[in-house]
């Protein structure tokens, strides 16, 4: 039962977020999109960080391995899969009219919802091979650790559930539909969490691999996408604030809970 609802947690935060879409009229405010792009990849690099390199780095090690191999093959390997994602599949970036991926005639929102969709797969990944460790004997992560991270990207899902579910209705959805597809868009979470949890269950020396790979991959939408995104236009020092603040919640959140 705690798998299940750790598994869970962050696509409520996904959910609440495209709430938003009944509190505001058409976009959120340039400052605080900014501040929460910033602010989601703060999470994200601390709990690649906290949460999955080094638990990755100490498993290896116990599991009398060359402890940096893994964690070097796997971020490396979670690099090349996003940024094959990013080249395989055609997608949207909100804020963007020019599509990413191979040239597809598909509608605008269809392919914002497969922006998103990519990018949530190794955060559902990052949370499955926790929840799978935890489960697994003499790793090191706690159920409280576990939680840990699922909150952490419960809470950087929110703003991206509001900055997905508003193009939408500026794209000429309802606010009703709009609110479903961007809700619809986190559901990838708890699917890509439970395909990792079986397959770690299958393979348990991949573990330490699959740690690294997730972070290697959230690494890769902080970088290729979030930050990017967040600096556009005028420039303005929300965003580095919000990292900071996005940071150390996550770190605080891991290592108190941890």
């Amino acid at each position: 039962m705690n798998v299940f609802i750790g598994l869970i947690i962050p696509f409520i935060g996904t959910t609440l977020g495209a709430m938003c879409v009944f509190l505001v009229k058409n976009k959120l405010n340039d400052k605080v999109q900014k501040s929460l792009l910033g602010f989601a990849s703060g999470v994200m690099v601390a709990a690649s960080v906290w949460s999955l390199l080094i638990p990755s780095l100490d498993m290896a090690s116990e599991m009398g391995m060359l402890s940096f191999i893994p964690a070097c093959v796997g971020f490396m390997l979670g690099i090349l899969f996003l940024l094959g994602m990013d080249m395989l599949v055609p997608h949207l970036h909100a804020g963007s009219d020019k599509p990413e991926g191979p040239k597809k005639s598909l509608k605008k929102t269809t392919m914002l919802i497969l922006a998103v969709t990519i990018h949530n797969i190794p955060e559902g990944m990052a949370v499955g091979v926790v929840f799978a460790g935890m489960m697994a004997n003499n790793t090191g992560i706690t159920l409280a650790g576990a939680m840990a991270l699922s909150i952490g990207i419960a809470i950087q899902n929110f703003p991206e559930g509001a900055i997905i579910s508003l193009p939408l209705v500026s794209a000429g959805n309802t606010k009703k539909k709009s609110f479903v597809y961007g809700m619809l868009s986190g559901i990838v979470e708890p699917i890509a969490a439970a395909i990792t949890i079986m397959l770690t269950g299958i393979i348990l020396p991949l573990l330490p691999y699959l740690l690294s790979f997730a972070a290697g991959a959230m690494i890769y939408v902080v970088v290729e996408e979030l930050l990017p995104e967040s600096v556009e236009g005028e420039h303005s020092n929300i965003t580095t604030i919000g990292f900071a603040l996005g940071f150390m919640i996550m770190m605080i959140l891991d290592v108190a809970l941890g």
